[in-house]
């Protein structure tokens, strides 16, 4: 049985309209199995800028955020940290194959199904960013 979101993370699901709700649980549920499946460590799921984020306890990843907003009801997002460079890899690695909003997230359409192979990878590197970083120095 997958864990349950924290209260306060999972009232702003509850506050999203049926369908943008059940497509961003549905990539929580691809963050945590991924990091479960890739032995990455344990995720904190909170709250970061109202929206909900996970990050890793041990500070290996850099934070992805879920998100959907009125002003684009037809579309949700999965961000991480635009100090980083995971967007223009992930540009160089996928191209055409997700839809980049700047250098801050993947943006998907509530009519669409993600390519989920790419998003693992993605998720992958965005929680071992630092770890990353750190060896390649």
């Amino acid at each position: 049985m997958a864990r349950k979101p924290p209260p306060e993370v999972a009232a702003v699901y509850a506050g999203y309209p049926a369908p943008a709700r059940r497509r961003l649980l549905s990539l929580r549920d691809l963050i945590l199995s991924t990091a479960e499946s890739r032995q990455i460590g344990a995720l904190d799921e909170c709250l970061k800028w109202g929206e909900p984020a996970y990050l890793t306890t041990s500070s290996s990843g850099t934070t992805i955020r879920l998100a959907w907003s009125a002003k684009r009801p037809r579309q949700y997002g999965l961000y991480v940290n635009c100090q980083t460079d995971l967007i223009a890899t992930w540009r160089d690695q996928f191209g055409g194959t997700f839809t980049y909003e700047g250098n801050r997230g993947l943006i998907f359409g509530l009519d669409e199904t993600p390519p989920q192979d790419a998003l693992k990878t993605s998720i992958t590197a965005a929680l071992t960013y630092h770890r990353r970083k750190k060896s390649s120095v």
